[in-house]
This record gives C-alpha cells, sequence and structure tokens, in this order.
C-alpha cells in the first residue's frame, strides 16, 4: 500500500500539472461517471492529501476523494493520451497531460464538509505544516498498545506504513513490542522528527530512503528499484549493523521485521 509520501508527491504533482485550470474529468470504466461529469470542466483550484488520503478540490465546492488501498495507481502521459487500457476508475485532462487512476479503495466525490469528516478520523500527517505531534503523543503515553501496532494506526499518525514503520523504530532501536506507555517523550520526539525527514525525503525522491550513507553496503535490496533498508523484507538476513538474524511476525495485519539485538 503506497505510504503517505506518494499521495503528498501526487498532490504535488496534479497541482502542478492541473490546477487553477479546468479539467475535463470522465470515467472510462463506467463507475464513477455521474461524479465525474459533475466536476468535468470546473476549474481544479487545489490538491492536496492528508495522510494516504487525497484530495482534488474543486471550484464550487465538489471534492474527489481518493484512497489508492493496496492496488490504486496512477499513470500519468503526456497528452494526447492513448486509448483506456484496463479498468480506468477516472481519467483527468489537463492542458499538456493527463492522468488515469485505476484499482483504488476509493474514488468518490464529496463537499468540503465530507473533507472535514474524513480528516477528523485521520490523527496527525508528518508532512503538513500544521501536524500537531503532541496530540499522538497524548494518546502513545496513555496506551498498553505496542508502539509497532499505533504507529501502522491512522487514526494517531496518518501517513505511516509498514515500511516507515519497520525502518523508523530500528533506526531508533526501539522494540516494536514495546508498550506506547513505555516511551519517553523524549523518544517520541525524536521519532517524530526523524519520520518528518524521512518522509520528505520520500516525497523528493519518490522513494523511501532509510539507510544511513555508513551503513548503506552489503546485501543488495529487496528489490531492483528500491533502495537498501535495515530490516524490512530482510527476514532471516544479518543485520547490517550488527548482524544478528532479521525477524518477522504478523502486526496489525502486515508483516513487521525488527532486529532482536539492535532493539531492545
Amino acid at each position: 500500500m503506497p505510504e503517505g509520501h506518494t499521495l503528498h508527491r501526487l498532490a504535488r504533482l496534479h497541482q502542478q500539472r492541473f490546477g487553477r485550470a479546468p479539467v475535463v474529468v470522465s470515467s472510462p470504466q463506467g463507475r464513477f461517471s455521474d461524479a465525474a461529469a459533475a466536476v468535468s470542466g470546473r476549474v481544479l483550484r487545489k490538491a492536496d492529501a492528508w495522510g494516504k488520503h487525497l484530495f482534488h478540490h474543486y471550484d464550487g465546492g465538489a471534492v474527489v476523494h481518493v484512497h489508492l488501498g493496496l492496488y490504486g495507481t496512477f499513470t500519468e502521459q503526456p497528452l494526447p493520451m492513448t486509448a483506456p487500457v484496463g479498468q480506468v476508475r477516472m481519467r483527468m485532462l489537463g492542458s499538456d497531460f493527463g492522468t488515469d487512476l485505476r484499482g483504488p479503495t476509493v474514488c468518490e466525490l464529496i463537499d468540503e464538509g465530507g473533507v472535514d469528516d474524513v480528516v477528523a478520523r485521520l490523527g496527525a500527517d508528518p508532512l503538513r505544516r500544521d501536524a500537531d505531534p503532541g496530540v499522538a503523543w497524548a494518546r502513545i503515553s496513555k496506551s498498553r498498545r505496542s508502539i509497532g501496532s499505533m504507529l501502522m494506526d491512522q487514526t494517531v499518525i496518518a501517513g505511516v506504513g509498514n515500511v516507515y514503520r519497520s525502518e523508523l523504530l530500528f533506526r531508533h532501536r526501539i522494540d516494536p513490542h514495546r508498550p506506547g506507555a513505555a516511551l519517553t517523550e523524549s523518544e517520541f520526539a525524536d521519532l517524530w522528527t526523524d519520520l518528518v525527514a524521512l518522509m520528505k525525503v520520500g516525497v523528493r525522491r519518490g522513494k523511501i530512503v532509510v539507510v544511513r550513507p555508513e551503513d548503506d553496503h552489503g546485501a543488495p535490496s529487496y528489490a531492483a528499484d528500491r533502495p537498501r533498508t535495515y530490516v524490512y523484507r530482510r527476514a532471516g538476513e544479518a543485520c547490517r549493523v550488527c548482524c544478528a538474524t532479521i525477524r518477522t511476525e504478523v502486526m496489525e495485519g502486515r508483516n513487521l521485521f525488527w532486529c532482536p539485538d539492535c532493539q531492545v
């Protein structure tokens, strides 16, 4: 599932390519036809993101809300675009570029009040300037849930996914099973500061870069087009720092990875 930096990156791209101008919107698949017709030809005022949610704000108060889920993707093309291929839920055409959306969990038309309702269910987003980490700390510091679980809870911190969860906790040598209430305020502050910095790198580079230069050697990445990770998708391999065997288990429905020696 795309993590928060991907949605912020998409918001910036869509703002650059489609913002402040009329956009032609259609639904080649047909499942979004009525909503597409309601905004087609309107000016896209703003594209922004909160956590893993993308919002296209149109003149007149209509908002297209997208959550990519596990399989959703946007594909971009310069105009003229080729004929739609596959199940294209939404196609947007601007003056120079177009984009196709396939396979989202959510693609719906709401109003600004609906945006407020979505955001009210979400925690602080590290990539937003108005983020308040104090709200997240208040919840974490009072909970007996594991910090590994709470980092994946979008109502606590919005935008963190499985990669950032595993890698952030490794970088700070924190056992993912430790209860939130067992963290110190200083530890949380360091986690938050590092998370903000890492996610900003993700927005800028379009990839999750987490390994420090001094550790960026040894075994290759888990995929040819991805930077190295410390623990993510490295179960059974040697830790890049201490050589202990990386472990894995399912936590919050996703595979968690950690080093039993470094993270105590």
